[in-house]
């Protein structure tokens, strides 16, 4: 992985596409854009990218689209700018894989405190490479697949898609607080006045089930705020 991520961007205003590359190369940042989704797959071929800022509203293949097929590939941070602030819209870009999701306009100091977030995160989720320092200690990995989570010393615990939907997008944001609002609205959906002790009772049978295999969850609870997945917890 290289020291410094690479940036593509995909935003079919040209304005801001140019104000975007400016300001990210001011900051160090290698960087292309393409104004459509298409231009991007072809020149992604031969300009390899880490982190990818992709508009929604694009002509021809949507944004969606894009963060879905990029999430399969499992090796891309992915940014999204979009002037669709909806709820609906905002919980489809998570769940198709999303590391953030942002609206227009978007203050670039605050997007820039993104990115270098992010990309802490993807390089603390690396592979080490093999060598003669020590490797850090393992930390608790989502396997997707299977629907399970596992601690670092290699326990399973299985997980029903409720709550692996809790679990996936905790593990998503490690380290970070979740407000359970947020949370509420990726299991059951909006609602006005959501019942966050729904989320509770899903984090308890998961809490259960940890408990039961003699382990510890590593989410805690943080009053007022909500809930964080201390990744390097053992």
């Amino acid at each position: 992985m290289t020291s410094t991520a690479r940036i593509a961007i995909i935003e079919d205003n040209e304005d801001l596409l140019e104000e975007l590359m400016f300001f990210l190369q001011s900051r160090g940042y290698p960087v292309w854009g393409k104004r459509s989704a298409e231009a991007f797959w072809k020149h992604l071929h031969r300009h390899p990218a880490d982190i990818v800022l992709i508009d929604i509203g694009l002509p021809g293949e949507d944004g969606f689209s894009v963060v879905e097929y990029l999430k399969s590939l499992g090796r891309y941070g992915l940014v999204v700018l979009t002037a669709r602030g909806g709820m609906h819209d905002k919980l489809r870009g998570l769940n198709l894989g999303a590391d953030q999701y942002l609206v227009k306009p978007v203050n670039f100091a605050d997007l820039a405190e993104q990115i270098s977030a992010l990309w802490a995160r993807m390089q603390l989720n690396a592979t080490p490479e093999l060598s003669g320092v020590d490797t850090p200690p393992l930390l608790w990995q989502l396997d997707n697949n299977r629907q399970e989570l596992v601690s670092p010393d290699g326990i399973t615990l299985p997980l029903t898609s409720q709550e692996y939907k809790l679990i996936e997008m905790l593990h998503r944001y490690s380290n970070e607080v979740c407000s359970k609002e947020m949370l509420h609205d990726l299991l059951f959906g909006y609602a006005e006045a959501p019942d966050t002790h729904r989320i509770d009772v899903v984090l308890n049978r998961v809490r259960n089930k940890a408990r039961q295999l003699g382990v510890r969850l590593p989410v805690r609870s943080i009053f007022g705020k909500g809930l964080v997945l201390v990744s390097s917890a053992a």
